[in-house]
């Protein structure tokens, strides 16, 4: 865990990352799977994501992110996309691939299967759609201990036209809707005004609060 604590006082969000230097796919790999295998609501997993590496299709997005230079100079470009809605053959796709996998049917799983199947696909799709987000949240936060612990530099990027993104990876077409950015590469060594600087946290008596 101390090893843990020390990578993440490592990482930084990084601002220039170097164009030449390419992550090694086994380490993409691996971050991809901490991912895959991370928390979600009812093991929905109700997001995927596209790891753009095709240089034409970042230079698409890039004028769309404010022009961050890391849309384009990172070695992999993850973007987080949710589900634009729950519905019930989403839900139902999950819960039988569940059963499938585990060999067995469980009461008390088809009788929450019911209850999502009664609940989520009654409620408007940007309601559903905010409560999608919030789970690929949890992926991107995987992602940046899992990024880090590969010595992977990388910076979660909210700044960005969602409408604009999705069209240019015809998200929409799929149901999906983009969420997060996520370059992955290695910091360059000139140019990063963020890189020498103190990583700087609120103190732990700020911010956590024990109720004994």
């Amino acid at each position: 865990m101390s090893d843990l604590l020390e990578v993440l006082k490592w990482r930084y969000a990084t601002k220039k990352m170097e164009p030449t230097k390419a992550v090694p796919q086994e380490k993409v790999d691996r971050i991809l799977e901490a991912v895959r295998l991370t928390a979600s609501s009812s093991g929905l997993q109700p997001y995927e994501v596209f790891v753009v590496t095709n240089p034409e299709l970042r230079e698409q997005i890039k004028p769309h992110a404010w022009n961050q230079g890391q849309v384009t100079d990172c070695s992999h470009l993850l973007v987080f996309a949710a589900w634009d809605n729950y519905t019930a053959e989403r839900i139902n796709q999950m819960f039988d691939l569940v059963n499938e996998e585990r060999g067995i049917k469980n009461e008390g799983w088809e009788a929450y299967r019911q209850q999502l199947l009664n609940t989520y696909p009654q409620r408007d799709a940007e309601t559903n759609y905010a409560h999608a987000a919030r789970q690929a949240y949890i992926g991107v936060g995987t992602a940046l201990i899992a990024a880090a612990q590969e010595q992977v530099d990388s910076v979660p990027m909210e700044g960005f036209d969602p409408a604009k993104v999705d069209e240019i990876l015809k998200l929409r077409e799929r149901g999906l809707r983009s969420v997060v950015m996520l370059p992955l590469g290695y910091r360059a060594g000139d140019g990063d005004w963020l890189v020498n600087l103190k990583k700087v946290r609120r103190p732990r008596e700020q911010f956590i609060t024990e109720l004994k």
